[in-house]
């Protein structure tokens, strides 16, 4: 008899949680119940374009200058990456933009991104990539606790660490690429701190300090 109640009391409880979280599902409430976050970073990139026109000799003063100015409208800095595209004899061009860039502290980068429409004959075609990372709906207080009793991880868990992570990575392209590991190591040179591990006496060898009470103030 004692135990067809506690199968009872077993079969009602299980009842009432599954009802519980139907009730929460259908009422719209978070269902992570995984230990992930459900807020990641994302990453943007925006191309910024401008056509300049070029000579037989590079690029015209006033189109250096004009190049200039739309760099200080963006604000040119570190994490930006500059491209220059252009036909064939844009060498001399791309030495006199590399030039200008070099006023911000930058250097141009290898190839170029796709953009819309093409060069015309005479021009070149520079491009500043601005990567950011950001992640949007961070802070989450929506359910600061999760009520009916249901097991599930709050919405704002992560949003700290990811946050962080997004405002203080040097290159935001890490976090899509990674970056290349050394082709080769110095083998020498990684055993050191597993010997250093395993020749280490034991902390405790030494026994306890002794420490005196006696005396006082």
């Amino acid at each position: 008899m004692i135990m067809s109640r506690i199968i009872a009391s077993a079969a009602v409880a299980t009842a009432a949680s599954l009802l519980t979280g139907c009730s929460a599902d259908k009422a719209g409430l978070p269902t992570n119940r995984s230990v992930y976050s459900i807020h990641q970073p994302v990453v943007q990139r925006t191309d910024y374009v401008l056509d300049l026109a070029q000579s037989g000799s590079g690029l015209p003063q006033a189109e250096a200058d004009r190049l200039a100015a739309w760099f200080d409208s963006l604000r040119l800095g570190y994490g930006d990456a500059i491209h220059v595209d252009g036909g064939y004899g844009a060498e001399t061009a791309r030495a006199d933009v590399a030039r200008v860039a070099g006023d911000y502290g930058l250097m141009l980068s290898d190839g170029a991104p796709v953009t819309a429409g093409t060069v015309q004959p005479g021009s070149i075609r520079v491009i500043v990539s601005r990567t950011t990372a950001s992640v949007p709906g961070c802070p989450d207080w929506r359910y600061a606790a999760t009520p009916g009793g249901q097991i599930s991880t709050p919405p704002n868990f992560g949003c700290a660490m990811n946050s962080n992570l997004a405002a203080m990575v040097a290159d935001p392209n890490d976090l899509v690429l990674g970056q290349p590991g050394a082709p080769s190591g110095d083998s020498a040179t990684a055993a050191k701190a597993i010997k250093a591990y395993r020749t280490a006496p034991p902390t405790g060898a030494g026994g306890l300090d002794e420490t005196s009470t006696k005396g006082g103030n």
